[in-house]
C-alpha cells in the first residue's frame, strides 16, 4: 500500500481507493492507469452530477443571473464556491491542471472502456449550506474571514509540493488545523462527506470497484467502508442531504442585535430626553452605514452602490429578514450589468485578485459580501458605544 492507493477486501468485494490531489498531473495519470489495468465493474468518483455538468458545459456560467442569485439569498454560497474553486486553480497554476481534472478523467476513462460509473459526492450547495447552518455567529465570521483571505492570497505551489499534499503527514496536519480553527466546518466538509461517500460507494459497488477520491478522505472512507461491510452502519445517509432547521434560539438571535439597539435608543429617550436619544440614533446609523459603505468601497463598488450601502444598512438591521448586501449587490448588478464575456472568463478571473475585481459577476458578489460584513461589524461596534452614551 502507498499513500495514494488502498485496496480493501470487504465481504466478496474488492474496493480500490485512489487518493488524489485535485490539481495533480500525477493523479490524472494514476487514475487513468489504474482503471485501465484493473478493469473494474464500477468506477465511483468524488463528484456530484451538478459539478460534473459545470465542468463540461462551456456555457454554464453564461446562464447565471447574478441578480437572481442575490435575491434568493444564495450570494454567499456562490461566492464561497467561486473562491474555493479559484483557490484550487491558483494552487495548480504551476502545473497547468484544472481543479477536478482527475475526476473528469476517471469518468471519461470509464466511458471509453464501457464501465459503469457513479457520482458519489453530496451536492456542493447542500454541503455549504450545512456548514453555514452549523456555524454560530463567530464561526460564520471566521468562515467569511477565511474565504476572503483565500480570495486575496497569491499562494502557488510547485508540483512537488502538490504531490506532498497526498501524504498522510501533510494531510493530518491540515485536518488538525482545520478542526481546531472551525470544528463544524471540518465535520461538514470532511467527516460527513467521508460517511456520505462511503455509503454511496458501498451502494454502487460491484465485485471490483475503483473509487477516485481526494486524498483527505482516504482514512475516513476506509473506516466507514469497513463498518458498512461489518453491518455496523447503514447505507441510508438521507439525513446528511437535509439542511438543519433553524432552532428557536438561532431565530431569536437574528432579532437580538436590532432589539438591543432599539432598546438602548429608547432608554436614552427616557433617561435623558429626545436630544440624547436622537444623537444615539444618528451615531448608530452613521457607524452602521459607514462601515457597510466602506465594505462596498473596498469591493470597488459603483458610487451609487456605496451610497445604497450607507443608507440601506440601518434599514437592513431593523429587519433581519433582509441584509444590506441585498440592496448593494442588486444595485451593483443593475448599474454594472454582467456581460457574456464576464461569464465566459469567470473561471480564469477567480484565480487572481485583479480578475475578481475586473469581472462584473464577482464584483457584484464582492460588494454584496463586504457590505454585509461591514454592516454587521458596525452594529457590534455600535452597541458598546451606545451603552457609553447612555450612561455618560
Amino acid at each position: 500500500m502507498n499513500d495514494t492507493r488502498t485496496t480493501l477486501h470487504l465481504q466478496d468485494n474488492e474496493i480500490i481507493l485512489i487518493g488524489t490531489a485535485h490539481v495533480s498531473r500525477e493523479s490524472i495519470e494514476e487514475v487513468s492507469r489504474v482503471i485501465r489495468e484493473e478493469k473494474p465493474g464500477m468506477v465511483c468518483v468524488e463528484l456530484d452530477s451538478g459539478r460534473y455538468a459545470a465542468m463540461n458545459e462551456k456555457d454554464n456560467w453564461e446562464r447565471l443571473n447574478v441578480s437572481r442569485v442575490i435575491r434568493e439569498g444564495r450570494g454567499f454560497f456562490l461566492m464561497a464556491n467561486l473562491v474555493l474553486s479559484g483557490f484550487q486553480r491558483r494552487l495548480g497554476a504551476g502545473t497547468g491542471v484544472k481543479p477536478g481534472e482527475e475526476m473528469k478523467t476517471a469518468v471519461e476513462t470509464a466511458v471509453e472502456l464501457n464501465i459503469p460509473f457513479a457520482f458519489c459526492d453530496r451536492d456542493v450547495q447542500i454541503t455549504l449550506r450545512r456548514a453555514w447552518a452549523r456555524c454560530g455567529f463567530w464561526g460564520r465570521c471566521k468562515l467569511m474571514a477565511s474565504l476572503l483571505s483565500s480570495a486575496f492570497t497569491t499562494e502557488k505551489l510547485s508540483e512537488k509540493e502538490i504531490e506532498q499534499l497526498k501524504s498522510g503527514s501533510e494531510l493530518d496536519g491540515m485536518m488538525a488545523e482545520l478542526a481546531a480553527y472551525l470544528p463544524p466546518v471540518k465535520e461538514t466538509l470532511i467527516d460527513e462527506r467521508d460517511q456520505y461517500l462511503a455509503a454511496k460507494i458501498w451502494a454502487s459497488r460491484k465485485t471490483k470497484t475503483v473509487a477516485v477520491v481526494g486524498a483527505g478522505h482516504m482514512t475516513g472512507l476506509k473506516i466507514h467502508l469497513e463498518r458498512l461491510a461489518a453491518g455496523e452502519a447503514g447505507e441510508d445517509v438521507s439525513a446528511l442531504d437535509r439542511i438543519p432547521p433553524k432552532t428557536l434560539l438561532s431565530r431569536a438571535a437574528g432579532w437580538a442585535v436590532p432589539a438591543l439597539i432599539i432598546l438602548l435608543i429608547v432608554a436614552g429617550f427616557f433617561r435623558a430626553g429626545t436630544e440624547v436619544s436622537a444623537a444615539m440614533l444618528i451615531h448608530w446609523a452613521l457607524l452602521n452605514g459607514s462601515l457597510a459603505a466602506l465594505g462596498a468601497l473596498i469591493a470597488l463598488g459603483h458610487p451609487l452602490s456605496i451610497l445604497v450601502s450607507f443608507i440601506g444598512a440601518p434599514v437592513a438591521t431593523i429587519n433581519p429578514f433582509i441584509g444590506v448586501g441585498l440592496f448593494s449587490g442588486l444595485t451593483e448588478a443593475a448599474l454594472r450589468k454582467p456581460k457574456v464575456t464576464d461569464a465566459q472568463t469567470i473561471s480564469e478571473d477567480i484565480s487572481s485578485i485583479k480578475g475578481i475585481y475586473r469581472n462584473r459577476i464577482t464584483r457584484a458578489l464582492l460588494v454584496f459580501l463586504l457590505s454585509t460584513l461591514g454592516g454587521a461589524v458596525g452594529n457590534f461596534i455600535s452597541i458598546p458605544s451606545l451603552i457609553g452614551q447612555l450612561f455618560r
